[in-house]
């Protein structure tokens, strides 16, 4: 539950909309659980119900302001009780990564923080696995520009 709600956070910006989208996706899980496939990821099952509740609600709350996307509040970086300096620098991070463009954002997150391979997000996401790659290397060349390069974090591509 904890990654849902993280995820649902990185989509919404918003833990009172995370919460929301969490309990939906558990809700949505519970009443079609005959379509899933025993065997098979269950993470990656409920992160793609969770993402599709998400485009959903993002679809109706535009018809509804007869307008584009309408950002959340602004995700605060969580007190790592350490150093200054690292809280800073965390979340001047944060403050670029949330710069970048939603899709962006979500693929990011899915390959490097929930370490989904490129076609898990691919399939996650319902797009083919070369925009996954595009998505992020444009992601990274803008961070690059931005951020003082750390270690880049370990990626799987198959």
């Amino acid at each position: 539950m904890t990654r849902l709600w993280r995820y649902g956070l990185v989509l919404s910006r918003s833990r009172d909309m995370a919460e929301e989208l969490v309990q939906s996706t558990c809700v949505r899980a519970l009443e079609r659980s005959a379509q899933y496939t025993p065997g098979t990821r269950i993470d990656r099952w409920l992160f793609s119900i969770l993402h599709s509740i998400w485009i959903s609600d993002l679809r109706a709350r535009q018809v509804r302001q007869g307008q584009g996307f309408v950002p959340g509040e602004e995700l605060i970086a969580p007190d790592t009780h350490t150093r200054d300096e690292e809280r800073i620098h965390f979340q001047q991070i944060m403050q670029r990564v949330n710069n970048l463009p939603e899709a962006q954002r979500n693929t990011l997150f899915l390959v490097y923080v929930e370490g989904f391979t490129y076609q898990e997000a691919a399939d996650t996401l319902s797009v083919p696995i070369g925009t996954i790659m595009s998505r992020l290397a444009t992601a990274r060349a803008t961070l690059a520009k931005t951020v003082d390069a750390r270690p880049a974090a370990k990626e799987k591509r198959s």
